[in-house]
């Protein structure tokens, strides 16, 4: 599940990147917040499923 959004969001921030930086800014940031939280729980040792 955490892997589906954090690919969802890296394509939105893509798409936001090309098409509207204003809303790629916002979504930038969305996306390290799904970065720092796949991270913990990558390093708290559970086991994402994929």
């Amino acid at each position: 599940m955490l892997w589906t959004i954090v690919l969802v969001l890296l394509v939105l921030w893509l798409l936001g990147v090309v098409a509207l930086p204003t809303a790629g800014a916002l979504i930038h940031i969305l996306l390290v917040i799904a970065l720092v939280v796949l991270i913990l729980q990558l390093l708290s040792g559970r086991r994402v499923a994929l």
